[in-house]
């Protein structure tokens, strides 16, 4: 699909008509999504005091009625909201965009409300959709169904995160009975504390290289630990691995290990390997001290939908050999542009997560007797029992722009990332991180990312405030080896390389020069 084909098969038109009954609120619901922010990507202080007055203080014992409440909602709560999705030039979290068809997908998803945890063939298709939008999923990401058709959606990175240490911690207490040749006991079952005193281990460590907070979070909840997370990264290079020190930590007898590839560190979007060689070190080095090898996908995962040319090659080793791994964890909202809230977890052994996981089933999550399932219910390889149709949107976005649809979207991101990226390293006043040792290399290393400060150490202060008091576009305060810094994060599927290039780069001129006046 080509780029015309592509913006072609975003325009609404062509989906509205196979929603009749729900085409006047559809066509409300897009123009609010295409109005701009009259204040810019934030809304301004009129807008969020007039939101916060008309909140009613208690519960009124007689409704205001569906028409009153629309406009409310309509006039005076909407005005209140960012434009992280519905603007391209929202650069703070990676937070994608919703293209149309998910757009149109995610009312139908509201409109009839499946729970899908169950699989009942009989009574709905829900279960057979997200089985199969998993599966086109794993052909986007170029990924073997044989080996990776095996997963869930989930909330998000975040949850999908705690699903891979999950399934990892299962794992390696597992092998690590098989090795003390004691009878294994599951965690799921037994809890850890019970496990842990049977095999006299002292914990389970997680070993990665600047890992996202998410990873923490989920280590702190599955009783790991935060401070069990371990940094084993090069001395010169924060992003890589020091294959030496990680060896040194996996053959400490007391401790079980699982460890974390970082597709996409949050800072600057770069990658935590540099090709496949050192992805076969990581799954050796797993095999023979039985440690499990978890892919933090977040958004750099997807870079893996891009073609073989020069010109995406030196990122696309960051996501080579990602197959090795034994499960990933990625966030459906950024890349794919579908609706919050949405991730997936895969995981290339099939009856790991069930073994967490399994629901201790009432009778009438059963099924209907005839023998067991052709698909899993979700409700027994993840978190919840109960959710919403997350994985209609997903479904909807896959089939309307395929692979070279999203070749298309991310190429753009990709493009524009690197063209701010050439013209900041050129910049008088402006430094772009991390440093690299020439123009090509830095812009080569880019991937839809761009982090950077200003050379002036006091204008570095508040530089984000200062970029994001235009109204004009909105950018991440950070920072990087103890210092502010400022990131841009290129994710949603509306950006325009000539114009977006134009209105950055003028706003970060004019900041540079003290001109920040918004309009």
């Amino acid at each position: 699909m080509g780029d015309k084909a592509f913006k072609a098969a975003m325009d609404l038109r062509d989906i509205t008509a196979t929603a009749e009954a729900q085409a006047t609120l559809q066509q409300q619901l897009w123009m609010i999504a295409q109005t701009p922010w009259k204040s810019g990507i934030l809304p301004n202080a009129n807008d969020l005091a007039q939101a916060r007055a008309s909140l009613p203080s208690r519960l009124a014992n007689d409704g205001r009625g569906f028409e009153p409440t629309k406009h409310h909602i309509l006039n005076d709560i909407v005005p209140a909201f960012n434009g992280s999705s519905i603007s391209a030039h929202y650069y703070g979290f990676v937070t994608g965009g919703v293209t149309p068809a998910a757009l149109f997908a995610d009312n139908i998803v509201s409109a009839y409300d499946q729970n899908v945890q169950v699989h009942l063939p009989d009574h709905s298709i829900a279960t057979d959709v997200e089985s199969s939008a998993l599966g086109l999923l794993v052909d986007l990401l170029g990924l073997e169904r044989a080996d990776w058709h095996n997963g869930t959606f989930t909330t998000g990175g975040s949850s999908s995160n705690v699903l891979g240490l999950a399934c990892g911690r299962e794992y390696v207490l597992r092998v690590a009975a098989s090795k003390a040749g004691i009878a294994s006991k599951s965690v799921g079952e037994h809890g850890l504390f019970e496990v842990m005193r049977t095999l006299g281990l002292s914990g389970v460590q997680v070993l990665s290289t600047l890992p996202h907070s998410s990873l923490v979070k989920a280590a702190g909840i599955l009783g790991i630990g935060r401070a069990n997370i371990i940094n084993v990264c090069q001395d010169n290079n924060p992003l890589l691995f020091d294959m030496k020190t990680l060896e040194l930590a996996l053959v400490r007898s007391e401790k079980a290990s699982i460890v974390v590839v970082s597709c996409g560190e949050v800072n600057t979007g770069q990658f935590a390997t540099a090709g496949i060689d050192e992805m076969r070190e990581l799954r050796r080095l797993c095999d023979k001290y039985g440690a499990w090898l978890h892919a933090d996908g977040a958004f750099g995962i997807f870079n893996r939908v891009l073609d073989d040319s020069p010109e995406f090659a030196t990122i696309k080793k960051g996501v080579e050999g990602i197959e090795l791994a034994d499960s990933i964890a990625g966030d459906g909202h950024k890349m794919l542009n579908v609706p919050y809230d949405c991730g997936f977890f895969l995981c290339r052994h099939p009856n790991e997560a069930s073994n967490v996981f399994q629901n201790a089933n009432a009778a009438y999550l059963t099924g209907n007797g005839n023998g067991p399932p052709s698909i899993p219910s979700p409700l027994n390889i993840g978190v919840e029992n109960s959710r919403r149709f997350r994985a209609l949107p997903v479904y909807a976005s896959l089939v309307a722009y395929g692979r070279t649809g999203y070749q298309a979207m991310l190429e753009k991101q990709i493009r524009l990332a690197r063209m701010i990226s050439g013209w900041l390293y050129d910049h008088s006043g402006y430094n772009v991180l991390p440093e690299a040792d020439s123009k090509e290399e830095s812009m080569d290393q880019t991937f839809m990312v761009v982090l950077f400060t200003a050379k002036q150490n006091d204008l570095n202060e508040n530089l984000a405030t200062k970029i994001n008091k235009t109204s004009k576009i909105f950018v991440s305060g950070t920072s990087w080896q103890g210092k502010p810094a400022c990131r841009i994060a290129i994710s949603n599927w509306r950006v325009d390389e000539v114009k977006d290039f134009e209105l950055v780069t003028g706003v970060l001129q004019s900041v540079v020069e003290g001109r920040t006046s918004s309009n």
